[in-house]
């Protein structure tokens, strides 16, 4: 035969687990236990992107450098597991320099994105190169 706990045990649990959640992170702003992924991609002819993709439960975040020769811009999404985009981003136009292009790239879905495709532009936003495609780590 099933016993039923009392009440005041139930209530005891309800408190204790509500106090519990109160006081935890939130699950969408907690880094997800996921190893970074390194990027780089190159036109060939001098300009660069290097850094690092840091993955989270509902984003990801873009550290590293833009070697521009001439005119380039860094642009980034993440995307979900049907290839839909989830929220582009692309620095300014940078030209002859290196400099620093972080960004954080949102990806609102229940898992977070699928992966990430980072590309070299021109001046205007055209694409010079092929992206770089990265999975996210599992």
């Amino acid at each position: 035969m099933l016993r039923r706990p009392p009440v005041l045990t139930l209530l005891t649990a309800a408190f204790m687990a509500t106090s519990t959640a109160l006081a935890a992170p939130s699950v969408a702003s907690a880094p997800a236990a996921l190893p970074p992924s390194a990027v780089y991609v190159s036109d060939g002819a001098g300009s660069s992107i290097k850094g690092t993709l840091h993955w989270y439960n509902r984003s990801a975040t873009f550290t590293g450098t833009l070697t521009s020769k001439g005119c380039r811009r860094a642009w980034y999404s993440v995307f979900d597991g049907f290839a839909n985009p989830l929220g582009a981003r692309s620095s300014s136009t940078h030209c002859n320099t290196v400099t620093s292009v972080p960004a954080t790239l949102h990806a609102d879905v229940v898992g977070g994105g699928s992966y990430a495709g980072v590309c070299l532009d021109d001046a205007k936003g055209k694409p010079i190169t092929s992206c770089g495609v990265y999975p996210r780590p599992h």
